[in-house]
């Protein structure tokens, strides 16, 4: 009976917690997405971010029946960071069109175990995803399935132990930016599919979608917004000492 009281109580505190929204009009939402959120409904069966997001707004504006939130891009689950929803379908379809056609741009902090051999550069590689494992392979050549990459990185602080680099994504590949840095020894904390030494305590890995700029749907201006880190004590060094 306890633990189904329990469960009940976890089950509630979720489906009450609201999203931090970075921005906000009438055709687009950007969220600060925590570890640990999915994006849209998967088989776990947990709520997903848009869902928060509907009853987030149907809360704010009173709205009664239907409330309208788009997926348009995604973050992997145990990564934070920006994210923007459509609230209308005139805004999805401009925005799919913008982040198909790489005319958005999306800067991201990685922390990371190693200092990179150079302070800064390109990195090319074939990534091939294998389903079953859910994680991605980087090769040089060019293999059945495989799918091209390509990222930029800059260090841009360090402690003691871990190191930040900022990356831009020339590409959208499954799991590229893990893969990728992984695949030349910088190994992303926390991530034990791709190789850290050991998890975070809450699950997370130290990915954060740090900003992401596009053109707004309809009245066509720049839309530009930056995601606080994580409220942890290493991110925190980073955000203040990061150059």
């Amino acid at each position: 009976m306890a633990d189904q009281q329990s469960s009940n109580s976890q089950k509630s505190k979720v489906q009450n917690r609201f999203p931090e929204v970075l921005h906000e009009d009438n055709h687009t939402i950007v969220v600060n997405k925590r570890s640990g959120d999915i994006v849209q409904g998967d088989k776990t069966g947990d709520e997903p971010l848009s869902e928060q997001i509907k009853r987030f707004l149907k809360k704010k504006y009173s709205k009664e029946g239907n409330v309208f939130c788009g997926v348009v891009h995604r973050l992997d689950r145990p990564t934070t960071g920006a994210l923007v929803f459509a609230k209308t379908s005139k805004a999805i379809g401009r925005l799919n069109t913008q982040f198909r056609d790489k005319q958005t741009r999306k800067i991201y902090w990685a922390i990371v175990e190693t200092k990179p051999k150079n302070k800064s550069g390109k990195l090319s590689h074939y990534l091939k995803k294998n389903e079953k494992q859910n994680k991605s392979y980087a090769s040089d050549s060019e293999t059945k399935g495989s799918k091209y990459a390509v990222l930029e990185y800059k260090l841009i602080a360090s402690s003691d132990k871990y190191h930040l680099l900022e990356v831009e994504l020339e590409t959208g590949r499954h799991h590229q930016i893990r893969c990728q840095l992984g695949t030349i020894g910088c190994i992303i904390k926390g991530d034990l599919k791709y190789g850290a030494k050991r998890s975070n305590k809450d699950g997370s890995i130290c990915l954060h979608a740090r900003s992401l700029a596009y053109t707004h749907p309809t009245t066509k201006e720049e839309i530009n917004v930056i995601a606080p880190v994580p409220k942890d004590p290493l991110w925190e060094f980073f955000e203040k000492n990061a150059k």
